[in-house]
């Protein structure tokens, strides 16, 4: 019997702390479920004594998942610890994970405790969870450049009050395989109570080395990977959960243990996450990247077709890339498009979604001869977006000329009111927005506009990102559309939805 490496993922909480990925209620609800229907065995849905928003946000999760425990963050204060489990309690299956810093500079500069300090409150902290689950985790946050005799007593300590898993986290991303692997297999062997509680490693890739040393730490007795959907998170990123759970399923002749993924759901959970957050996935990202299995030398595509193994490690549909991509046009009816999504692991929360959804996939097909699975994956991404719609785009009209100055005439509702403006730009994209501008007047600082093409060919829908600033706030605006202008407006209206949504996200270390 191989061992059950259980997989938390933090997608919905740590992966939010990248700038200008914070998400809404029902953003976090879509992704949850996407993670549940995965397989994911802990989904941390956010820290609930952040901010009202955060809280709805975590009890909308833990009121929706059903088969995979849901977890909330909260510092060693009995406060946040409360806020979390009155969060959590709808949930089926719930977890409180507690955290306090145990390096010595944290301590000290941070915290400003002694070490005999903070061990009292990782045990109090402890305690006061479990009058609410008996699942409890506790993390020494920035492990890495800790004590090790410290982490010792500390870890010891909480597996007394109740702890029931133990999570190691190189919080800055510091820590080599190797050292990191040896921590974890230290820690098991000279912590006396070891045996009682899970070990689990939470790796940050500063340097690039989250998923080497979350692997490492495996072999070296971990039994739980914290992790998010494409490496999202703070400054450099998580560890990678595709990465982690195909590395394990592709290497069973290494690894112990294996998990209970089913990995048919990672890339549309990838394109999910990629679309609410905005953030694109660079083109050769392992697993989930467009030229994931792309070949192009003439020796590799000899050898592929040949025996697909000579340079293919994992075959393409397991993680969940469709082996026929062109299949739905402007003829195909309801039945093939709900189909399709079935296929692409996509589940619609309703039928009044599946109804709005289907017309906006005909109303794509009218544009473009061939609809392609990334197509349907941006389609989902905006009907999600579309629920929330306090600005809603209604007509564009852009003129364009050689010598001319570009100008645009838009009309948009907010709350149902119709209204207009035009403005002239450097170009017509820039136009669009100055005119958004002239009606909105948000005063948001434009941080990023970026263009991908969803597909292939001069009828590709654009995606277009758009990151405003305002009063600290940072937040991400995304839209697609066979007309760049079009997708240019969707996104930054989408943005300004964002902000005038107001659900402020502290962050977890303030």
């Amino acid at each position: 019997m191989r061992d059950h490496l259980i997989i938390f993922d933090t997608t919905l909480r740590d992966g939010e702390q990248s700038p200008g990925a914070s998400m809404t209620k029902e953003e976090k609800v879509h992704i949850a479920r996407q993670l549940e229907r995965m397989g994911v065995d802990v989904i941390e849905a956010g820290f609930p004594a952040a901010s009202n928003g955060d809280f709805d946000a975590v009890k909308a999760v833990a009121d929706t998942v059903k088969q995979s425990v849901v977890c909330g963050l909260a510092r060693a204060i009995e406060t946040d610890i409360k806020r979390t489990g009155e969060a959590l309690r709808g949930a089926e299956s719930a977890r409180i994970h507690t955290f306090i810093a145990t390096s010595p500079i944290h301590m000290k500069k941070k915290l400003r405790m002694s070490p005999e300090q903070v061990v009292e409150q990782a045990v109090k902290a402890v305690k006061w969870a479990r009058q609410f689950t008996d699942n409890i985790e506790f993390s020494p946050e920035d492990a890495g450049r800790s004590e090790t005799d410290f982490l010792c007593y500390i870890l010891e300590a909480v597996i007394d009050a109740g702890a029931t898993t133990l999570n190691i986290p190189d919080t800055v991303g510091y820590t080599m395989p190797e050292q990191f692997g040896q921590l974890i297999r230290t820690l098991r062997e000279r912590i006396p109570n070891s045996d009682k509680a899970i070990f689990s490693v939470h790796c940050h890739n500063d340097l690039g080395l989250a998923v080497a040393n979350s692997l490492t730490a495996v072999m070296n007795g971990a039994r739980q990977v914290e992790c998010t959907i494409n490496g999202l998170g703070e400054r450099a990123g998580n560890a990678s959960l595709e990465e982690v759970v195909m590395a394990v399923r592709t290497r069973q002749d290494y690894f112990p243990c294996d998990t209970r993924i089913d990995t048919t759901h990672i890339v549309p959970a990838s394109k999910l996450v990629s679309g609410i957050t905005g953030f694109p996935v660079q083109p050769n990202k392992a697993i989930v990247g467009a030229n994931a299995f792309a070949h192009e030398s003439g020796i590799h595509q000899d050898g592929v077709l040949k025996h697909r193994e000579t340079y293919e490690i994992m075959r393409a549909e397991d993680v969940g890339w469709g082996t026929n991509k062109l299949l739905l046009g402007k003829h195909s009816g309801r039945n093939a498009f709900r189909t399709r999504l079935m296929e692409l692991g996509i589940e619609l929360e309703s039928e009044e979604t599946l109804n709005n959804t289907f017309m906006r996939f005909k109303e794509l097909a009218d544009k473009k001869h061939e609809i392609f699975d990334e197509d349907l994956h941006a389609l989902i991404s905006d009907e999600v977006l579309v629920l929330q719609e306090r600005y809603k785009l209604l007509s564009l009209t852009v003129h364009c000329e050689t010598g001319e100055i570009p100008y645009a005439r838009i009309i948009i509702a907010e709350e149902g009111e119709e209204l207009q403006a035009e403005s002239g730009g450097s170009g017509p994209v820039d136009a669009t927005l100055c005119a958004i501008e002239k009606i909105l007047a948000s005063g948001a600082e434009l941080q990023l506009f970026s263009v991908n093409n969803i597909t292939s060919g001069t009828d590709s829908q654009g995606e277009v990102t758009v990151r405003l600033q305002k009063s600290g706030r940072i937040v991400n605006g995304h839209g697609a559309d066979t007309d760049i202008v079009v997708a240019s407006a969707k996104a930054y209206l989408s943005a300004l939805n964002k902000l005038h949504s107001k659900l402020e996200k502290a962050h977890p270390q303030v």
